[in-house]
């Protein structure tokens, strides 16, 4: 079995780390550098950086703070942020990213996804998938990191991963909306539904606070990876903790 990652998120607003709840009421936590050291020395298995409004402004992920992280970084780290064709992914991979990850654009665009995959090879190509229950159906929003913005996709969340497999995507991060920043735990239902029907690696983001958390999403869900942040920015807990604990209980975790 492949051992589980944990993978901490910086979501990055006027080039510094922010953090709200349910996406909304960003507070400023910190430098993109200076929190990226901090996960690697925690021993990290990837970093995620998301410019939130990117895609929402029309524009692409600024690439300064991308550069930022990569002097820090000796660990995969991927991107997202507005990148709407293989020209701009290849100057966020140029930047030293290893994977470069869509949301809206790919909803927008369905074809940017093959795109993608047929340029730079599926390893690279991450898609982020923004749920949230509405009357008894997960359903995709796009334009998350912009309150004015944010509207449904009209795409049902079990319907869009089948697609996103099928245009052959490497990852699916999948961040359930109403867990986003409460602390509550990751939304087990959700997070397996996908894992049903999905044969790439899943990445489960949404509602870490927890030792427990991480060890339900793995062992419920069998979620590949488990990615979180507010609870790493505000150091209630560090990734060697996670680790630590999640040995104990039986998961395999690199360390």
């Amino acid at each position: 079995m492949l051992s589980r990652r944990i993978i901490p998120c910086l979501d990055v607003l006027g080039g510094r780390v922010v953090k709200g709840v349910r996406f909304r009421g960003h507070k400023d936590l910190g430098g993109v550098g200076e929190l990226a050291a901090r996960y690697r020395d925690q021993g990290a298995d990837e970093i995620v950086l998301y410019d939130i409004a990117a895609s929402a402004e029309g524009r692409t992920a600024d690439r300064s703070w991308v550069r930022e992280a990569a002097q820090e970084l000796d660990i995969p780290f991927s991107v997202a942020g507005g990148i709407r064709s293989v020209e701009d992914a290849r100057a966020v991979l140029g930047e030293g990213a290893d994977k470069i990850s869509i949301n809206s654009p790919a909803l927008e665009r369905p074809e940017l996804i093959n795109e993608l995959v047929s340029a730079l090879g599926q390893q690279c190509v991450v898609i982020g998938v923004d749920s949230r229950r509405i009357e008894g159906e997960f359903r995709t929003f796009l334009y998350t990191g912009s309150e004015a913005k944010t509207r449904e996709s009209g795409r049902l969340m079990i319907d869009w991963l089948k697609e996103v497999q099928d245009r052959g995507a490497g990852e699916i991060v999948l961040n359930c909306m109403e867990q986003d920043g409460t602390g509550d735990g990751y939304d087990i239902e959700q997070i397996f539904a996908a894992r049903e029907i999905l044969k790439i690696p899943l990445v489960a983001s949404g509602g870490a606070k927890r030792v427990e958390h991480f060890e339900a999403v793995f062992k419920r869900a069998d979620a590949d990876a488990a990615l979180a942040a507010g609870v790493f920015h505000r150091g209630e807990l560090t990734v060697g903790d996670v680790k630590e604990f999640l040995a104990s209980k039986g998961v395999e975790v690199r360390r």
